[in-house]
């Protein structure tokens, strides 16, 4: 895919999976806009960034928790003068522990926030930015969904739950931009090696093996070449992803318990 003298808007661009996947792009000769809460990573990156590849990096911080967060972030680029050509939707993050401890332990707020970050500030952004793409008859939507999105998971219910959303309207979106010239991809990671676990907790996935955040990168780089809605990154994620679909839901959410604990730091 074509991305020279594209401009690429990227949430969650401060760290892991969000930071590689700029550094692709801008590689690949797209100007970016960089979101997220961090100001001064964002302003570290678009300088090592523009240095790199000579590439225009602008930085917006903004925290997608916010309610309005997405149409103060897409104020902020219509303010600076860009048209997004690329929309990937990273930002996203994960408590560990089931909800009851959660909700006691860290507040029912910061459980909604997971919703807010991980389905409505995407969603936000989807429509605000999809329109233009569609009428200029090219664009990008890529938005990072998850292998806890193909079945239950106990222990991080809300962030699985938040993920299936993604899942579910990206696919939706994949049909329904088919003949708009807008490309649609949902990639899936499973456990990967970045600051995600930080706030989800090093153990919440047990002892998977964890891929880096530049195999995902060229994943989804790969699958933005083909056409289908939906890829997932790794061989044995691929298993995972597509093991639910032989047994029935309340098997698959038991077995996601034996993988996830109680014990993850929130």
């Amino acid at each position: 895919m074509h991305f020279h003298g594209r401009t690429a808007l990227v949430t969650g661009a401060s760290t892991g999976i969000g930071e590689h996947l700029a550094a692709e792009l801008a590689a690949r000769g797209a100007d970016l806009v960089v979101v997220a809460r961090s100001g001064d990573r964002l302003r570290a990156l678009a300088e090592r960034l523009g240095a790199a590849h000579g590439r225009r990096v602008d930085v917006v911080t903004a925290d997608l928790a916010e309610p309005g967060a997405g149409a103060r972030v897409v104020a902020e680029v219509e303010r600076l003068g860009v048209t997004v050509d690329v929309l990937v939707n990273n930002a996203g993050f994960a408590l560990s522990g089931p909800v009851a401890g959660a909700a006691r332990d860290t507040g029912v707020d910061r459980l909604v926030s997971q919703v807010q970050v991980n389905c409505t500030a995407l969603v936000d952004l989807t429509a605000r930015l999809l329109p233009g793409m569609v009428d200029r008859r090219s664009g990008v939507v890529l938005n990072v969904a998850s292998t806890a999105a193909f079945q239950p998971v106990p222990n991080m219910a809300v962030y699985a739950a938040t993920k299936a959303f993604v899942l579910s309207f990206t696919e939706a979106l994949w049909v329904e931009n088919r003949r708009t010239g807008v490309r649609v991809l949902a990639v899936c990671p499973g456990p990967t090696e970045t600051p995600f676990f930080d706030t989800a907790g090093q153990d919440s996935v047990g002892d998977l093996p964890r891929r880096t955040a530049t195999d995902v990168v060229a994943t989804a780089m790969g699958a933005l070449d083909g056409s289908g809605p939906t890829v997932v990154d790794g061989p044995l994620n691929k298993v995972t992803a597509a093991a639910p679909r032989f047994a029935p839901r309340r098997v698959t959410a038991l077995l996601s318990k034996v993988v996830t604990t109680r014990r993850g730091r929130r």
